[in-house]
């Protein structure tokens, strides 16, 4: 049976990823279907928006999209449109895997920790913000619900167990932001007893990040609030060789939407020279979700081949001499191995 998903090029470098990314998931003989939509810059020239309507409707008729880097301009009237989807589907887990690859630029090896964030409350809210009329004092609101925090934390609890996790750590700030964090700390307290099969610990943002950088392998899944998520997701990417190998998927309850979470890089846009693996990751992820699962696995254990066996044709990020489309015909030539 054919699945159809939307499928969102992007900026930059977004278009040559992409279509190395669907190379690939044609060659794993998955019956997907394709619709391409607009957003971002691209959007905004042919359609005079960053976000159109039509492109909504198509995510909401597929409930799953595959999408690229998008750029939002700089300066007043531009909301970023990765924040607008999450908001207008009420995308409200972000799941951020790091997964060590071979011959990466990492310090260390064997990582493999899932970063459950919150996203759709928390710090980002655009409501509550304010400048004062002189400019001097800025005003920020951070709001935190038991609804927001259960439904995060028991998504985190659902993923390790369907996953084989072992432990969940709720990183938090309560001993400061005690109403805010404090709520969230409770509500991860209260589900975690509802789990007794896995480990349960909490720690404090600050010394998370000093943890994750002295000894890594202490961490299985973090569940945490938007900002503090935000952070830590990139922090966890860095110990793996950064954002080219970063995958992100935004889950809610009518609609999933798997993206690269790095930029558009203009900069080497129309080189050839990009490197596909966080899209090619999140794709993998998209599989998972659709309960494609050995497919899925399928493709990040050729993507773990090719990066170890085929060095001369990896990006030149990753340490290779190889192209954009090179790399991605050896991920397809080890899919068929």
């Amino acid at each position: 049976m054919s699945k159809t998903i939307a499928v969102i090029p992007g900026d930059g470098i977004g278009p040559e990823i992409m279509t190395a990314t669907l190379r690939v998931l044609d060659a794993l003989d998955c019956g997907l279907a394709y619709e391409p939509v607009d957003a971002g810059m691209v959007a905004l020239e042919r359609h005079g928006e960053l976000l159109p309507a039509a492109t909504l409707d198509v995510i909401a008729r597929h409930r799953v999209a595959l999408k690229g880097p998008l750029t939002t301009p700089i300066g007043g009237g531009f909301t970023s449109v990765n924040v607008t989807l999450r908001r207008h589907f009420d995308l409200y887990a972000n799941v951020r895997p790091a997964i060590s690859f071979p011959g990466t630029r990492s310090r260390y090896e064997n990582i493999d920790i899932i970063t459950v964030r919150e996203n759709t409350e928390g710090a980002y809210l655009s409501e509550g913000q304010t400048l004062s009329d002189d400019g001097e004092v800025a005003t920020s609101i951070i709001r935190n619900s038991r609804k927001g925090s259960t439904r995060i934390v028991r998504y985190a609890f659902e993923l390790a167990v369907k996953k084989g996790r072992k432990k969940i750590t709720a990183v938090h700030k309560a001993n400061i932001l005690k109403t805010s964090s404090g709520l969230f700390l409770n509500v991860a307290r209260e589900i975690a007893r509802e789990y007794p099969q896995i480990e349960f610990s909490e720690m404090i943002v600050d010394n998370t990040c000093m943890q994750l950088v002295m000894n890594p392998h202490q961490f299985d899944v973090i569940v945490t609030t938007n900002l503090f998520g935000d952070i830590l997701s990139d922090l966890c990417a860095g110990l793996v060789g950064g954002l080219g190998l970063a995958p992100g998927d935004n889950i809610g309850t009518q609609a999933a939407i798997f993206e690269a979470v790095h930029g558009s890089a203009p900069d080497i846009a129309g080189k050839g020279v990009a490197n596909p693996c966080a899209l090619l990751l999140a794709a993998a992820d998209m599989l998972d979700h659709l309960d494609m699962v050995a497919k899925g696995e399928q493709l990040r254990r050729a993507i773990r081949v090719a990066m170890e066996f085929d060095r001369e044709q990896a990006t030149p990020d990753l340490g290779g001499r190889g192209n954009t489309a090179g790399f991605a015909d050896a991920i397809v030539r080890r899919i068929g191995g």
